[in-house]
């Protein structure tokens, strides 16, 4: 066999299996970022942006669930696992929105329903809570509404939010199943390939 076909298969042979690695190593990244996510999903580092905070106006709002008589003292955001008496905080970012009345709303959507409303007042605490029993309004999708109210002008800002649906700390396993499909494709993609080239080539020797 020419030594320069069997050199351009080696080289051939070690690019596919450099190539195969990379997609190993990327897809073992991925399932580690994966499984890591769901324990970080609620509390960040101090400059990462947090579903829970919501801008209003020239300030920010942190809105926090909590269902003491469920599940103690654990805070919820944008998923309320379970269906009971729930006690919704709003804690302001910072001090521009005191001065300010602001109005609170919970409607449950696609309906658009008001269960909860709260008139403007000015929060001078920075920190604002109600208390709503979803039991009486069932499972379902929910909009908080945050109202900013001047004279006649109004600015309102949402932060959506479900109810009996989903558990925020339940793991997804289907992008874990994509990632191990995919390594399994790698290996077998692999295996395919060296064997190809592992064949005796029909080229006669010079």
């Amino acid at each position: 066999m020419n030594k320069g076909i069997i050199t351009t298969k080696r080289s051939r042979i070690l690019t596919y299996r450099l190539f195969f690695e990379q997609l190993l190593i990327a897809a073992f990244l991925l399932s580690s970022l994966i499984i890591v996510s769901p324990a970080h999903a609620h509390r960040g580092a101090v400059d990462e942006i947090d579903a829970c905070n919501i801008r209003v106006g020239v300030d920010s709002v942190h809105f926090t669930a909590y269902t003491p008589e469920l599940s103690g003292s654990k805070g919820y955001c944008n998923a309320i696992p379970e269906v009971g008496q729930t006690h919704l905080v709003f804690d302001y970012g910072g001090k521009a929105l005191r001065t300010i009345d602001v109005e609170f709303e919970i409607t449950k959507e696609p309906e658009g329903t008001r269960i909860f409303h709260q008139e403007p007042q000015k929060v001078k605490t920075g920190s604002f809570s109600g208390i709503v029993d979803f039991s009486q309004y069932g499972a379902g999708n929910y909009l908080a509404h945050i109202t900013i109210v001047d004279n006649d002008k109004q600015l309102d800002s949402h932060i959506p939010f479900s109810v009996g649906l989903e558990d925020p700390d339940s793991f997804n396993f289907k992008p874990l199943l994509f990632v191990f499909g995919l390594s399994a494709f790698v290996v077998l993609a692999f295996m395919y390939v060296s064997k190809d080239n592992d064949k005796p080539s029909d080229t006669p020797e010079a």
